[in-house]
């Protein structure tokens, strides 16, 4: 089957996943998480993180972003995120839906906020007092919706605010792997600054699956009656757990990642010898954004699929699979048409 750039998750499945998978549906295992495969993972992913934290599996990125924020907002609370932020723009209104709350949205420049936007935004709606919902949670997307990146720094100084100001600070990291191997750090010095993070799986090699951990412990009181009734229990937890506990065995998440981000890198560099073709964000994970002439984008997109991402906009991703003659050979299709 051919091979495309539209996303990370029309990639298949990595072949250490799926013999993970195989060796699970051996024989019987106790149910909904009691499993020593559930215990295992557990014990890895805590070892990567660096931090005590609560972790629960769930099928997939919108059930953990939407749970994360169901697990510590009322009705008349309120999130601050980016104006791009898939809890906003992609998840159905799934995270207002479930909690009632009121989503405010700040100006992202190539995807990201920053720490004076959101006080700014805190002190005009608690300005109000009980006229107006209280902000109890910011969101930001690592990497975001652009493909960019918070540094260390910038999470830090988020994350002061919202200590400041009494907020808890929620990461979707559904590609927070990518963000880990372009900055060059630890998961473990990433998550210093996170009180609850939804970690990707099935963008980096995964069937399905992701997890949701609780650094900050007390936001996760009855998280396993949440996850029930938000229908994220899997009965048989074990073949989640069993793909999580083979992306930490031997940094398999980092392998992955780094095939992405370098096939991303070498796309751009070829695709940008076209003159026709220009960088829309920088380019600093497993995605690119390029502008070029439509009538060029159709001949491109007849050659390998990509997604059209606003006017003369173009979306192209790469994955764990994606390899160096897939790259090169859509480079010399570019570069045939000077």
């Amino acid at each position: 089957m051919e091979k495309n750039f539209c996303s990370d998750n029309c990639s298949g499945v990595s072949p250490e996943i799926m013999q993970a998978l195989a060796e699970a549906n051996q024989g019987h295992m106790p149910s909904y998480g009691g499993d020593l495969l559930t215990q295992e993972a557990d014990t890895l992913i805590k070892a990567a993180l660096g931090r005590e934290c609560d972790i629960y599996y769930v099928y997939n990125g919108t059930a953990a972003n939407t749970l994360a924020c169901k697990s510590v907002l009322r009705s008349i609370d309120s999130i601050i995120c980016p104006d791009s932020a898939h809890i906003f723009t992609h998840e159905v209104g799934a995270p207002a839906n479930a909690t009632g709350s009121k989503i405010i949205t700040l100006p992202a420049i190539d995807g990201k906020i920053k720490p004076e936007q959101i006080r700014t935004a805190y002190e005009q709606e608690t300005y109000w007092g009980p006229h107006a919902t209280r902000p109890k949670l910011v969101s930001i997307t690592q990497s975001t919706k652009w493909g960019t990146f918070y540094s260390l720094e910038e999470l830090a100084a988020i994350k002061a605010v919202c200590e400041e100001t009494g907020m808890l600070l929620h990461v979707d990291g559904c590609r927070v792997y990518n963000v880990i191997v372009a900055m060059d750090c630890s998961l473990a010095e990433l998550c210093q600054h996170i009180d609850i993070l939804s970690l990707g799986g099935t963008k980096n090699g995964l069937m399905f699956g992701e997890a949701l951990v609780f650094f900050h412990r007390e936001a996760a009181d009855g998280f396993l009656h949440l996850r029930k009734q938000g229908l994220q229990l899997h009965s048989k937890m074990r073949f989640i757990s069993a793909q999580m506990k083979a992306l930490f065995t031997n940094n398999l998440w980092q392998k992955n990642a780094q095939q992405a981000n370098l096939m991303t890198e070498r796309l751009a560099d070829g695709l940008l010898k076209h003159p026709d073709i220009n960088l829309y964000c920088p380019v600093q994970t497993n995605q690119l954004f390029v502008t070029m002439p439509r009538t060029l984008a159709d001949k491109l997109m007849a050659e390998r699929a990509f997604y059209p991402n606003g006017p003369e906009c173009y979306r192209m991703v790469t994955s764990f699979d994606t390899t160096e003659e897939e790259v090169d050979g859509f480079i010399a299709t570019a570069l045939k048409e000077l």
